[in-house]
């Protein structure tokens, strides 16, 4: 019975409690009390009498008050039928039937108590995520889609060419089983879809739903655990189940580490919840059988904390990383999303994919939106270039903090070491093009950006490549302390990643001689963060060995200090006329830059610049 059914029969049973009351003052037209019945007998204005249990009716003789009327007097007297016998009248006992009002007087209070409860617990069941009710607490709650049902195909998603082929050959598994068991080929058991998140893992996934023409039962991990014990189980139990029925179909279950965290020995033990759901999906798994046509596809972006029994091949037979998108995937991508807001002839999507390296597909997503925004925040026919580029400083520094004031010394700090950073990066070769510098304060703490823009994807890094990376970093306290002779707070967050950079190539890289090529500090590779799992001297080395990795990152980073304040200081001209200009117009573009450096002193390669910058 649903909540409107429950209300109606409620209301119902009022409405004949309410009538009935009615009905019975309807049939009483006076009462009066017994002494008065008893003189109206003696004086004959009575001709029939009605005994109850506990009432007497009478009818009046026709012209007694005018018209024909019925008293009611309440019964005083049980030797009432010998009193009657001596006025000639006829009267008779009535026995009533009570059992509609006393079936009332039950049934409806206790549908009454069973209605606010029905809604109580439905509130409660509601907020729990009980599933309606403890008659479907065991019950799977995946919603099914049907082919088209999703509204994605795979030509809608762009930018993972290689997973959307794994996931291709499983819809044409599905489509036509025969044509690949000619050669004794089965259907993989489980997918697995792993990389960072807002790579596009859960719509490939509708995108399979899309393109299988198969029942496709989506459901997320954490769906299964509750907060009693051994609803996870059954739920697993039922989706399977229901997934059997309608073979061949495709199991889809969102944020696997939800469900498949590691099992640990120091745990709850074996009445852990999550533990059993995890070891019923293991054994429904191996109770696939291959011909019946299922798949089980999962995404996760924390692979490393899954537990070792649920990836081994057998139950996920594949794992199919879904990475961050090349300039090719992003320039496919950006097309995806372009094609639903109105853009201006300057629009290229080849350029900004150039300027977003490292965005993922649902970060190019939000930066068409943002730019959409943009160009109708300032009333624009259409999307232009210029949106794309406020889009992106948008997302990467944050928002503009106008209203933010710095005080003229402030502003001249923070102007010389922007064009510091700018100046080294120019100088520097193979340093990414600089696109564009900054004072207007932005986000949280950035008081002025420099962006650089990557001429190509970069898998690989040279140690002298990484020398450059940190003295750019520093490029902004070398032209601070040339030009102000002291040093501010505005280089902390340049200085924090120059160190990392520095400690990294020698704990992790081997890229220090006195250390040699020895890894000190192991990298558990996460998609969401970096872990490190630093020993008791922030790395796995004794304490003589920690000293002289502490001495060996200090000493690269005074190197590539010392480089970067040769920078600046033989190119002192043209920091000055940049940071003039910088303060008169707060941002320089790199055209801008390119002409103010033409003279820039620039150095070859590291041994050269080593050779031509030594102080003498």
């Amino acid at each position: 019975m649903n909540k409107q059914n429950l209300y109606f029969a409620i209301f119902a049973m009022f409405g004949i409690l309410i009538v009935h009351e009615f009905w019975q003052q309807s049939q009483t037209v006076e009462a009066v009390p017994y002494s008065r019945l008893e003189t109206m007998l003696k004086e004959g204005q009575i001709t029939e009498l009605k005994i109850y249990d506990n009432y007497i009716t009478g009818t009046l003789k026709e012209g007694v008050d005018g018209n024909k009327q019925v008293v009611v007097a309440n019964r005083v007297d049980p030797r009432l039928a010998e009193q009657l016998t001596q006025y000639n009248i006829p009267f008779t006992q009535v026995y009533e039937s009570k059992f509609f009002s006393t079936l009332l007087s039950w049934v409806v209070p206790a549908l009454v108590f069973f209605g606010i409860w029905m809604l109580i617990f439905r509130k409660f069941a509601g907020k729990q995520g009980m599933g309606g009710g403890f008659m479907n607490i065991g019950k799977s709650k995946a919603k099914v889609y049907v082919e088209q049902q999703t509204g994605v195909a795979f030509e809608d998603v762009a930018g993972v060419d290689e997973s959307k082929a794994e996931l291709q050959e499983i819809v044409d598994f599905l489509k036509a089983p025969e044509e690949y068991g000619k050669l004794g080929a089965r259907m993989p058991k489980g997918i697995l879809l792993v990389g960072p998140p807002g790579t596009g893992k859960t719509m490939l996934a509708r995108a399979v739903a899309g393109e299988a023409g198969v029942p496709f039962f989506s459901i997320s991990g954490s769906e299964f655990v509750e907060m009693f014990v051994g609803v996870g189980a059954a739920r697993v139990r039922d989706l399977f189940e229901q997934a059997r029925k309608s073979a061949p179909a495709i199991i889809f279950i969102d944020e696997l580490d939800a469900l498949g965290r590691a099992r640990t020995a120091a745990g709850f033990g074996g009445n852990d919840e999550r533990e059993q759901t995890l070891n019923q999906l293991l054994v429904e798994l191996d109770g696939f059988d291959p011909s019946a046509g299922l798949v089980l596809l999962a995404a996760t972006n924390r692979p490393e904390v899954l537990d070792p029994a649920l990836l081994r091949a057998g139950r996920f037979d594949r794992q199919v990383l879904v990475d961050r998108p090349d300039k090719a995937g992003r320039i496919a991508i950006l097309q995806v999303h372009m094609k639903k807001v109105l853009l201006d002839e300057d629009v290229n999507a080849e350029h900004v994919a150039d300027l977003t390296t490292g965005f993922s597909g649902a970060d190019l997503a939000n930066l068409v939106n943002e730019a959409a925004l943009l160009a109708t925040r300032r009333k624009a026919d259409k999307v232009a270039m210029e949106d794309f580029s406020q889009a992106i400083e948008r997302i990467v520094a944050g928002l503009e903090k106008k209203n933010r004031l710095l005080n003229p010394k402030e502003r001249r700090i923070v102007a010389y070491h922007e064009v510091g950073h700018a100046l080294t990066a120019l100088a520097l070769p193979g340093s990414d093009p600089v696109y564009k510098i900054s004072i207007i304060p932005r986000g949280i703490g950035a008081l002025g950006y420099t962006m650089q823009r990557p001429t190509e994807d970069r898998f690989l890094m040279t140690k002298e490549e990484l020398e450059y990376k940190i003295a750019v970093l520093l490029g902004g306290r070398a032209a601070e302390k040339l030009i102000f002779n002291h040093l501010s707070t505005g280089a902390a967050d340049d200085i924090a990643r120059a160190t990392d950079i520095a400690r990294n190539m020698v704990t992790r890289y081997g890229m220090d001689d006195d250390i040699g090529f020895v890894v000190y500090e192991e990298n558990q590779y996460g998609f969401l963060t970096q872990q490190h799992t630093p020993g008791p001297h922030g790395c796995n080395a004794s304490d003589n060995t920690a000293r002289r990795i502490d001495a060996s990152v200090r000493r690269i980073i005074d190197d590539s200090f010392a480089l970067s304040y040769k920078i600046v200081e033989r190119n002192r001209e043209q920091l000055e006329r940049c940071a003039q200009l910088l303060l008169e117009k707060e941002t320089l573009l790199e055209s801008e830059l390119t002409e103010l450096t033409r003279n820039l002193h620039r150095v070859g390669d590291l041994q050269a610049a080593e050779t031509e910058l030594a102080p003498a």
